[in-house]
Formats: C-alpha cells, structure tokens, sequence
C-alpha cells in the first residue's frame, strides 16, 4: 500500500506550531548553555559589564605623586682650540689698559712693596736696569701714608708704543712718572723706559 506524505501548508504571517518539551513543567524559564540565568541586553545594544552601561563610573588614571623634576640645564657650547680659545663660550670682559697695568706696577716696585726682579719678564731694552736705580734711592717710599697714582696720562706716537706719565700722591705731595710701553710680536706690552721726577706741592687754589 503506498502511502503519500503531503506538507502541511502555512499561511503567510503566522508562524509555525512549535515543539514543546513536556519534561519541563509550564512556566520555567529557557535553558542557557551554562546552566545560569538568561542574559538580557543592556541599553543602547552594549554588552553588560562596559563602560556606557548605566551605574557604572569612568576609569580615571591615577594621581601622580611624584616631586617634579627640575628643567634640564642648557648645554654650554666649546669652542675649539684652532678658534684661538680651548675654553666655554663667555661673555668677554673689559680688559683693563696697559697704562692703568704699568703704571700700578711700577708704582709698587718703587715704594718697596714688591721686588725688582718681579718686574723682569715685564721690562724690556734699558728699562729694568733704570728700574732698579730708581727702587735702590727709595725716592717713593713714605711712612704712614701709601702712595697712590692720582691720574694717568698718555700719547700714541705710532701703532705698538704708548708714551704715558702718571702722578703719584704720597700724602701732601705730588711726584710725576713717565714711562714708555711698547707691544712685541706675541702681542705683550713691556716697559722700554722709566723716569721719575722730584717732588712738588700739590697747586692750590690761588696758583
């Protein structure tokens, strides 16, 4: 006897009938694959647990405690030696005159407060030889006051020498010096000539 098998035929919009399992009794909730509750979707379609799901606070980094450093110092350039200098790039500083040098030099020479040979890599030609005639009379040794240099003087005769006078105050008197500067060839200046001339009394004010 042959059988024939037709398809239940559906009507469109309603949904096919549904195998029920009759082991479980009415009103239990579906099973889940592990055996726990069924997960529900959060809102605005993120998973549970996210940052956007409502009762939840943001993530926040923690507070830096440690003390501040201090700026990295500026790095100081050198110079190389074929620059002429081997040493850090300074601001220059004034040098002061040849007169104002010599004229404090010799002026200590010939009060006695320094020796004559600490003059020796400082003179040139005749000058060292005049230099310690004039310390050997003493002509500017005082008690009590010490002689200062009061002015300074100078001429240029030519590039390389200076020709300068300076007076030299011990207490109420007044001495003149006249010294020669000439510059060599590693560019030093040395006394070439010395002079000092007697003693006078300061002009006053009628003179």
């Amino acid at each position: 006897m042959n059988k024939v098998m037709t398809r239940a035929q559906h009507r469109p919009g309603t949904r096919p009938p549904t195998r029920r399992d009759t082991r479980r009794p009415a009103g239990s909730p579906p099973r889940t694959p592990s055996g726990g509750m069924p997960r529900t979707a959060s809102p605005a379609g993120r998973p549970p647990g996210s940052s956007g799901a409502t009762g939840t606070l943001p993530r926040t980094r923690p507070t830096d405690t440690r003390p501040p450093t201090a700026p990295a110092p500026t790095p100081r350039t050198w110079r190389h030696p074929a620059d002429g200098t081997g040493t850090l790039d300074r601001p220059a500083v004034p040098q002061p005159r040849p007169t104002d040098v010599f004229a404090d030099r010799l002026l200590l020479v010939l009060s006695g407060q320094r020796p004559v040979h600490w003059m020796l890599r400082h003179t040139a030609g005749r000058a060292y030889d005049e230099l310690a005639r004039l310390a050997e009379l003493g002509l500017l040794r005082t008690r009590g006051t010490r002689p200062v240099v009061r002015d300074i003087g100078y001429f240029e005769p030519r590039p390389g020498a200076i020709e300068a006078f300076a007076r030299i105050g011990a207490g109420d008197q007044l001495r003149a010096m006249a010294f020669r500067l000439e510059q060599g060839g590693d560019l030093r200046w040395r006394c070439t000539a010395v002079e000092l001339g007697g003693p006078r009394r300061p002009c006053g004010d009628d003179d």
